[in-house]
């Protein structure tokens, strides 16, 4: 009978293991079936569809939005191009690996490209624009200056995917990253996101590729996830692409892809503070303080200074609890109804905001004082001191 009972745990067993290794076998094939012929392939992870309007600006480098990407994802974006000599490397480099990234287009580049553009389209790549000319001055263009750069930039792109304008997406990079609130508000009103990045790799730069390599990775290291923007125009980020994406698979990174939503797309469900590059935490306190609670001091009487009563009471000797209680109780116990019936709060003394002269010491109850001099200390707290005669002092 125990034989029989642990035979029959023991293959219970193996057949959960069995079952384990049967789906990491499937997902694998999976994973070498989205990339035939490259079973290591960093791949794309997942694809994230966004609201443009919901999100109008994005990008920690600028802005208070960012993507809502998980720890150790990765969205790569392109600017600049299409330039068939470096591009169609780009392209390349990016299927080997089955990733998929993110194109900002200028308008000028399709117009003198338009096979490059519709092979971004044809790979599966995301496309947003760049604007048509690439001024490095939106960030002092007026409204009227910044509007055609903006339209003919995506009329370009339109024209150079052909039949297939649908694929170009509502996203939009300024040249240079150098914002201005013209042109913000302007592409907001198109319904078209703004994209800043997270983190660069500096390949704009005269820098070797080596450099490239090396500031992508430890700018991603720093944050652990985020929007890297590069360029496809580039020999050295040709030459460094490769490094990149090998060690972003050797360290865990997974790509994503970000498209917008439409009708029969919607946005990927998230939280509002998914989308803060800046975010709440448990573990920190936040200064948000309860608000001032209502007290009711109708009919309280206010002891704007110290009577003669008071020192007193305070310089005699031990009392009981009863006269205590009936001598120095405040403010006096109103009852609810004579609360509900106030009309105002009391009307402050004249004298309140006088400079009262300081109080003297006051003895213990214990010790023996004096009447008279009691009197005298009593008088000289309730004579108000004025300023004037504190300035001649």
């Amino acid at each position: 009978m125990r034989g029989d009972r642990c035979w029959s745990v023991e293959k219970r067993s193996w057949i959960a293991l069995l079952l384990g290794v049967a789906t990491g076998l499937a997902a694998t094939t999976a994973r070498a079936a989205d990339c035939p012929g490259h079973p290591d392939a960093l791949g794309t992870s997942r694809v994230l569809v966004v609201d443009p309007r919901e999100h109008p600006r994005i990008g920690a480098m600028q802005y208070k939005e960012t993507l809502p990407l998980h720890d150790h994802e990765v969205v790569l974006t392109f600017d600049d191009g299409p330039l068939p000599k470096y591009s169609n490397q780009v392209l390349q480099i990016l299927a080997d690996q089955c990733v998929k990234a993110t194109f900002f287009t200028i308008g000028h580049q399709a117009q003198a490209n338009p096979e490059g553009v519709r092979k971004l389209a044809a790979a599966g790549h995301t496309i947003g624009t760049h604007s048509q000319t690439h001024p490095l001055t939106f960030n002092k263009m007026t409204l009227e200056q910044a509007r055609p750069e903006v339209d003919q930039g995506i009329a370009s792109v339109k024209a150079a995917l052909g039949n297939n304008a649908s694929a170009l997406s509502p996203f939009f990079r300024v040249p240079g990253l150098l914002r201005a609130e013209a042109v913000e508000g302007y592409v907001g009103s198109l319904g078209v996101q703004m994209w800043s990045a997270d983190f660069l790799a500096d390949d704009w730069r005269n820098i070797s590729s080596a450099k490239v390599y090396e500031l992508a990775i430890k700018r991603l290291e720093a944050r652990h996830k985020g929007i890297l923007l590069l360029h496809d125009i580039h020999e050295r980020t040709v030459l460094a692409l490769p490094k990149i994406l090998h060690e972003l698979k050797a360290r865990g990174y997974r790509i994503v892809q970000v498209v917008p939503a439409t009708a029969n797309r919607p946005a990927t469900p998230t939280e509002p503070q998914d989308w803060l590059v800046h975010r709440p935490s448990d573990n920190v306190p936040v200064a948000q303080w309860p608000d001032i609670p209502s007290f009711d001091f109708t009919g309280a009487t206010t002891h704007l200074s110290l009577t003669s009563t008071d020192v007193s009471l305070l310089s005699s000797g031990p009392t009981t609890t009863r006269r205590a209680a009936r001598e120095t109780a405040w403010p006096p116990v109103t009852s609810p109804a004579s609360r509900q019936t106030a009309a105002a709060l009391p009307v402050p003394a004249a004298d309140l905001f006088e400079i009262q002269a300081p109080i003297p010491r006051l003895l213990a109850r214990h010790d023996a004082l004096p009447a008279q001099p009691l009197r005298r200390a009593a008088k000289a707290a309730r004579r108000p001191v004025r300023v004037a005669s504190l300035r001649k002092r």
